[in-house]
């Protein structure tokens, strides 16, 4: 399991700050990295490892464990298209068609793990499956 380096009180905070329309860079940070360990906690494996540079990286996902190379399942995206996953105001489909999402691989497919917090958020899903 993966080992959280952010408090859950302050990752939490920090979700809340951003759902509610925060700039603050490091309130965005700690979002960002606190809901990649929070990814990695649900859904923990090595199988597929999902990059929001240059903020964070986790391994996540039961499967086949990756151990050295390009792993053969990633996903990458930018800070604000993450936030905008995981808090459920973008669908993955949508994300993944318009190409602010790249995922290769046959499980780089995290459309039954998004949102991770939809209550945090004022504004609902768009373009989900």
């Amino acid at each position: 399991m993966a080992r959280r380096r952010i408090p859950t009180a302050d990752g939490n905070a920090a979700v809340r700050a951003v759902a509610a329309g925060s700039s603050d860079r490091t309130e965005r940070t700690t979002a960002v990295r606190f809901s990649l360990e929070e990814l990695a906690f649900r859904a923990p494996g090595n199988s597929v490892e999902v990059r929001v540079p240059p903020l964070g990286v986790t391994q996540c996902v039961e499967g086949p464990r990756h151990t050295r190379g390009t792993p053969p399942n990633v996903i990458e995206t930018d800070a604000d298209t993450w936030l905008a996953l995981v808090l459920g105001t973008l669908g993955w489909d949508a994300a993944v068609t318009s190409g602010v999402v790249a995922a290769s691989g046959r499980r780089a497919d995290l459309s039954a793990l998004l949102p991770l917090f939809p209550q945090a958020s004022p504004t609902p899903v768009t373009g989900s499956a």
